[in-house]
Parts: C-alpha cells; sequence; structure tokens
C-alpha cells in the first residue's frame, strides 16, 4: 500500500521555511514542474527495451577485455604475449608501453595507472588489454597471456598503514588525509558534562552494485581523434583525464553519454574508457568493451571501509556540550576522491544536531585492497552511522527517550556547525523528527516473520525494536571547488508548432534529470514540444551526477538560458500586440495576458527564425577549510531526512525482518513527486542493504571472496519493507525554484535507523554493519 503525503508548510507556522517565489499555479498546471511527468526511459526500461551502453553495436567492431592481478600486491616481472597473439581471432595484446600519452589519471591526483607499470598494487588491477573478433576468443586470449610475478606481502591493515608499522604500498607514503576539526572549547566542554558515552563502530566495505556493468564503445575518427560512447556520471571529468592518456588534445575526443544501468558513485571513475579508445586507435577499428558481474566488482571503486571512535559529552536534562571523533576509512591503493570523501565524513561527524564544542579527526589511508572512492552519501554515510548510534547509547545513560534526545538537540536555521559556518537555509530537523513521532506504529504480527516464507522461525524467539536516526548533507561540491553547469536551448517552428531543443551534459543515471529538465523548459517557455538532446561534450560541463547537485545546478543552467528567451519572445510580442512585455506570459504555446487569454502563438513570433542562448549556471562560492582548524564556510546548501525502522528480530536464529521503513524528508521543492519518491525508496533501500546485508569481504590477502550477486547480496523486493514517505518543501533561498538535493539523505539515516531499532530490539551493542546472523545468535548464547 503507498502511503506518501507531501507537506508544503505555512510559511507562518514553519520555522526555518524561507519560501522563494514559485510559477503560477497556471503555469505549472500547463507546463509539469510539481507534476509527476512520466520518464521517457520509464516504460522502455520496463519492458527491456531500453537501449543501454552494452547493447551498442556497429558494423565491424571487435571485443575487448581485461587481463587484471590475480594478487593484491606484487611486482611484475615480465609479460608474454605470443601465445595470445597467436590465437586465431586476435587483434592485439596491448601493456602500459603502448599508453600513447600520460601513463596515469586520477579524479583528484593522477597516481592510477591506465595499465600495471611495475608493480600491482590490489587485486583486480589492469595489466594488459586483449581485442578479438568475439568476446569468447578475448577472453581465452586472456587466459594465454603469461605475466611473471614476483609476490609481495600486502598491507591491508588500514589502521598499520596509518600508525608506521606497515610498508609503504604509495610511493608519498600510507596517508592519503589528515582532517582536522577544532571547534569551541572541548577541554571547558568535558569538564561540564554530566554524562559521557564513548562507542566504537565500523562499518564494512559496499558495492554500488548497478544493475548495468561497465561498457562503452570506442570508434576511431577521421581526424585523429575518437569518440566515445560511455556509461558514466560526469562526461567532462571523463574527457579530462582521457585526453592526456590517449595523447590527444581535448577537442579530439569526443564523448556521448550512453545509456546508464545506475551508478551511485560507481561511474565517476574511469573504467572501460581509456582502454577502449586506445584500442581503437590502435587498430582504427570500432572497440566494445563489457564487463561481466565479476569484473565490474573489480572495475570501480566502492564504499570507504570505515573505523570509527565517537566520545559524546552532555548535560543531566541531555543537551550536547561536545563532540571527539575519530575516523580512520580505507581508501585502497590510489587515490580516487578518498580526500573529498574523508573531509565530507568529518564535516558531518556530529549529525544534524547543536553542537557547540568539537574536535575531529579524520584520516584517509592507502592500502592494498581495492580502491574505495563515490559512493551514494559520499563519507556522510559512515559518520551518520558512528553519530546516530553514539546518540541512542547517550540516550539510555541519560534514561531518556532517544527521539526525545534527537528534538532536544535538533539543528536550526542558524546552527553553526564544527567547521564554524551558519546554516542559512532550511533547517526543518524537528519538523521531519516531529512526523515519525506522530506516525502510528505498524500492528504486530501484521508481517511475515523472520525468515520469510520458509517458516525458519515460528515465532517464539522474535521480538520488536523501533529505532530512528536523522541525517544532514551538503548538496553541491564543498570545500571551495566552483559549481558550475552549462545549458543551449533552442527555439524553432516544426511543422507549424514551437518546438524546444535542450542541450546539456548532464549524466541521466536513472533519477530523472531528462525529464526535470523537459519539465522545465516546459514551464518557463509554455511550449508543449520539448527535447532533450543526448548528453555529450559538445556542450560545456554540467558536472557530476553526484552530490545530490544535478537538478539543482542544471535545472539552474536549463531555467536560465529559458529565461532569457522568454524575454526575447515577451520583447518581439510587445511590438505586435503594443502591450508591455512585463504584462505578458508563455502558456500553451502562446503569448497570454493577465488574464490568461491567447494574444498571438509563439510561432508566429519565431516564424523562420531560430533562436538560441547559453548559459552557465554557477552557485555561490564556498571556502576551503583552515588545515589545521577545519573552520570555513565549506558548503552551498544542507538537505536533511530521518527515518523510524521497526523491526522484527528472532534473537535465537539472528533473523532480522524489517516491518517497515519510514521516512521524512526535505526537499524544498518536488520537481516531479514520484521521481522524488523514486528517490527516497532507492536511497532508504541501499541503506537497508549497508545495515544488513551488503559487504564486500577480503581476506588477510587483499583478495575479493564474494564478487557475483550470489554471494554479495543485495535487497530484494521481500526484504524491502512498506516504506511510509512524508516529502516536505521548505524551500531553499538560493535554489532555481527553491528545489534541494534528495538522493543522498535517505541513504545516510536508514541504516542507523535499522540498527538502533535492532539495538532497541536486543539490546547488543552492536557495533559494526552490515549486522550478521550471527552478530545476533551467538551473543544471545551461554559463554
Amino acid at each position: 500500500m503507498r502511503d506518501k503525503s507531501l507537506h508544503r508548510p505555512d510559511t507562518r507556522a514553519a520555522a526555518g521555511d524561507v519560501r522563494t517565489p514559485h510559477p503560477s499555479a497556471e503555469t505549472e498546471r500547463a507546463a509539469g514542474i510539481g507534476r509527476s511527468t512520466p520518464r521517457p526511459d520509464g516504460a522502455l526500461k520496463v519492458t527491456g527495451q531500453f537501449a543501454y551502453s552494452s547493447d551498442l553495436w556497429v558494423s565491424g567492431m571487435v571485443w575487448a577485455t581485461t587481463l587484471r592481478s590475480p594478487h593484491a600486491s606484487a611486482r611484475i616481472r615480465s609479460i608474454d604475449a605470443r601465445k595470445a597473439l597467436a590465437l586465431d581471432g586476435v587483434h592485439a595484446v596491448l601493456t602500459h608501453e603502448d599508453v600513447p600519452g600520460a601513463k596515469t589519471y586520477g579524479m583528484k591526483v593522477a597516481d592510477q595507472p591506465v595499465l600495471a607499470i611495475d608493480e600491482v598494487r590490489y587485486q583486480g588491477e589492469p595489466v594488459a588489454l586483449i581485442a578479438a573478433d568475439d568476446p569468447e576468443t578475448a577472453r581465452r586470449a586472456a587466459k594465454l597471456v603469461q605475466v611473471d610475478y614476483e609476490l609481495l606481502e600486502p598491507v591491508t591493515d588500514p589502521e598499520r598503514a596509518l600508525d608506521g608499522t606497515a610498508r609503504d604500498v604509495h610511493p608519498g607514503g600510507n596517508l592519503v588525509r589528515h582532517v582536522k576539526i577544532r571547534h569551541g572549547d572541548l577541554a571547558a566542554a568535558r569538564e561540564r558534562a554530566d554524562v559521557v558515552v564513548t562507542g566504537e563502530y565500523e562499518v564494512g566495505m559496499q558495492d554500488q552494485a548497478f544493475l548495468g556493468p561497465e561498457s562503452g564503445l570506442a570508434l576511431p575518427a577521421e581526424d585523429g581523434g575518437v569518440e566515445l560512447y560511455v556509461s558514466s556520471q560526469w562526461l567532462h571529468k571523463d574527457l579530462e583525464q582521457i585526453a592526456p592518456c590517449l595523447g590527444l588534445p581535448a577537442d579530439k575526443v569526443r564523448l556521448t553519454l550512453a545509456g546508464v544501468g545506475g551508478a551511485f558513485g560507481g561511474r565517476e571513475d574511469l573504467s572501460v574508457h581509456v582502454h577502449a579508445c586506445m584500442l581503437a586507435m590502435r587498430l582504427g577499428r570500432p572497440v566494445k568493451m563489457v564487463y561481466n558481474r565479476e569484473e565490474s566488482f573489480f572495475g570501480h571503486v566502492h564504499r570507504h571501509p570505515a573505523k570509527m571512535h565517537y566520545e559524546h559529552g552532555a548535560t543531566r536534562d541531555g543537551k550536547l556540550l561536545y563532540v571527539k571523533a575519530k575516523l580512520v576509512m580505507d581508501g585502497g591503493a590510489y587515490t580516487s576522491t578518498s580526500p573529498v570523501v574523508i573531509a565530507n565524513a568529518c564535516y558531518f561527524v556530529t549529525g544534524a544536531y547543536e553542537v557547540p564544542h568539537a574536535e575531529i579527526d579524520g584520516f584517509a589511508v592507502f592500502s592494498n585492497n581495492p580502491p574505495c572512492g563515490a559512493m551514494r552519501g559520499f563519507g556522510a554515510v559512515q559518520s551518520a552511522y558512528g553519530c546516530e548510534s553514539n546518540m541512542d547509547k547517550l540516550a539510555r545513560e541519560l534514561g531518556m527517550d532517544p527521539l526525545e534526545l534527537r528534538l532536544r538537540n535538533a539543528m536550526t536555521t542558524g546552527t553553526v556547525l564544527p567547521t564554524g559556518q551558519a546554516v542559512d537555509g532550511p533547517a526543518p530537523v524537528a519538523e521531519l523528527l516531529a512526523d515519525l513521532r506522530n506516525r502510528p506504529l505498524p500492528p504486530a504480527g501484521a508481517d511475515l516473520l523472520p525468515g520469510g516464507l520458509s517458516n525458519t522461525t515460528r515465532g517464539e524467539g522474535v521480538r520488536r525494536g523501533v529505532g530512528y536516526a536523522v541525517g544532514v548533507k551538503a548538496i553541491g561540491y564543498s570545500g571551495g571547488v566552483d559549481d558550475i553547469s552549462t545549458a543551449r536551448v533552442e527555439l524553432s517552428v516544426t511543422a507549424g508548432r514551437p518546438s524546444v531543443s535542450v542541450h546539456t551534459a548532464a549524466a541521466e543515471c536513472g533519477q530523472g534529470i531528462t525529464t526535470v529538465q523537459s519539465q522545465i523548459a516546459a514551464t518557463e517557455l509554455g511550449v508543449s514540444r520539448v527535447v532533450v538532446l543526448p548528453a555529450d561534450t559538445r556542450i560545456g560541463d554540467a558536472g557530476s551526477a553526484s552530490a545530490s547537485r544535478l537538478t539543482w545546478m542544471s535545472s539552474g543552467a536549463v531555467q536560465g538560458a529559458c529565461r532569457e528567451l522568454a524575454r526575447e519572445l515577451r520583447r518581439r510580442a510587445a511590438d505586435r500586440t503594443g502591450r508591455p512585455a512585463e504584462s505578458l506570459a508563455l502558456l500553451d504555446d502562446h503569448v497570454v495576458d493577465p488574464g490568461g487569454s491567447p494574444l498571438v502563438s509563439i510561432s508566429d513570433i519565431v516564424g523562420d527564425d531560430v533562436l538560441e542562448r547559453v548559459f552557465e549556471y554557477h552557485h555561490r562560492k564556498t571556502e576551503t577549510i583552515d588545515p589545521e582548524t577545519g573552520q570555513g564556510d565549506a558548503h552551498i546548501a544542507f538537505a536533511f531526512a530521518a527515518h523510524r525502522a521497526v523491526v522484527d528480530v528472532d534473537v535465537e536464529l539472528g533473523l532480522v525482518k524489517v516491518v517497515e521503513l519510514a521516512t521524512a524528508q526535505d526537499v524544498g521543492k518536488a520537481m516531479n513527486p514520484l521521481s522524488v519518491e523514486g528517490q527516497i525508496e532507492g536511497g532508504s533501500a541501499q541503506g537497508l542493504g549497508l545495515a544488513l546485508m551488503e559487504e564486500i569481504v577480503l581476506d588477510e590477502q587483499g583478495r575479493v571472496r564474494n564478487p557475483s550477486f550470489t554471494d554479495y547480496l543485495i535487497p530484494t523486493i521481500l526484504d524491502v519493507p512498506p516504506m511510509p514517505i512524508s516529502v516536505f518543501e521548505f524551500p531553499h533561498p538560493d535554489s532555481p525554484y527553491g528545489l534541494n538535493g534528495v538522493g543522498e539523505p535517505p541513504t545516510l539515516s536508514s541504516t542507523p535507523a535499522i540498527v538502533n531499532a535492532l539495538r532497541d530490539a536486543t539490546g547488543l551493542a552492536l557495533g559494526r554493519v552490515p549486522v550478521r546472523p550471527d552478530d545476533i545468535a551467538l551473543a544471545a548464547q551461554p559463554s
């Protein structure tokens, strides 16, 4: 049963609600923002007709595969490809010696080899490329390439990598970044604290587990360049890394977004990109690369595993005084986005609460484990789990209801963060928590018992628990990074009707950005026929589909271009009608008067012209934090979500059933309510996976033990419970239409809410996620 609610609070009653003007009801009705406009890819995906990047085909193409290291740490003595090259149907075997340009790349630091040069630093590192007539021949040839390895002892313990007792994995040492935040007077706050609780918390390595493995098609161009059709999250950042490795100027490398089968951060880094292009340039033929599921586990970054120590101090009546925390995150073999992930984790160590004093140290380290980087929530997931777990521990120590403790310390507009920045947008934490508190609990016995249809348990040892959590996440690029998005909007007349085309490089990863862009164009220009062109690098940068920023930034760009066109249309209409331009509006393919009556058709105004505007949208500047104190206005905006989890637990068998996972989230403006709900449900499901089942398991040698969906478990429809959703709209003062980011916040609070419910049901500490059945069942056994 669907249980959804949309809250547009009265500005006089809603704390922190700073509403901005919205389009008129007429405009919204006609054009679509605020409506659940169907996605053009929706039916195609459901019916299996959507063309993903793995479906691309062109005449004369060859297939490529990657030979990867079976070892986490080894020197390469030699590579012998003669047997592979002798196999019928094999066209090329390339190694690092064949890289035509720069031999390394990276999101932040160019430290990752295109192909291993003299050493491999993690299991699965690419060593050689093979191109053949078909994928099976390519895989057979890869097995014939002989690589002579000298094995080294891998460094797999991030704490050993940090304390100096292990050898250096990385040429610059094992420390990626140390983030320090010092806020207030911790020593004085400690003396005033009536209650102090400490906790040790750990998060396992989670995979993005997107449904479409990495794939791409590279075509050599007549000008000596290359065209790449690829599933990606950030085409321009890909281009920035690819071109130097190919030894080509950027204008000779052209990228087009192919159908993306999910991303969640796992497509920010390069995968097939350089490899496919290298082979296409070498062979002068189209080259297609598609990873299978096992290779996909090795072919992209994962969520950083984390070990965290938390200390909360409070007064006897439950007012927080300070938080002291240390976080250690395993970044794996290469830098990727680890410097930013650890910073993001540290920014939000204290959660969505008023905390006047804080001392935070975050460390990202190198190891011989698989590289880690961006994943939905980007560091804030780990720190939210630690913070929310310790908040429940504090509530128990105080003898206070966990929800009341959260309400008593809830962040509001004006709250000063540990970085010294004041929250200047809506911060409706109390409203979200109150909504969950007022929601009826599901009745006992109304759902399947833990163990499901197999009747594993008959209910003798089943206990119910309820848990709460709230999360806060920065939206957009932070820490002094300029955020930009570019849009080109063109208006012309086709077959007697006005037609709008929108061109950006925004990556449609399944979140619905294509639909939102068309809704905005229809809203601003009053035109019913809108086409969104394929995203590519022929238009300026749109930034990444990450940081819950893409709708904000691309909406700003499309809105800006459309409004410039709209001014031109109103100017032309004013010349024709003699009415003031500012009194005219655009609706239903016409220019209308203040009462909505048509005056002249847009087609007549445009005529044979093609009207075009390009608009670059930037958000306000942010600052890098001070390296010694961590102080600085690092962020543009914040988004909030809260969860209440209800679980049934068989404490004897360790089986868990999430009965309900209710959510309340502020989205600023629900541009497409159905898509908003989908983002909240998807983020909550990924949080459930991290809480109970999802983890890449490594052995002591740094080898992945479960690179398949047989052994890496993700939630199915049988695991995902009813998700009642309350969507709040507290418009943000700085964004287009008042919208805010949606995709990441529910991932923050869903995991700790579930684990807090498990603690409520079992009384166990449960300091590590995912929680395994034996963590519960064995803890209940007599010692």
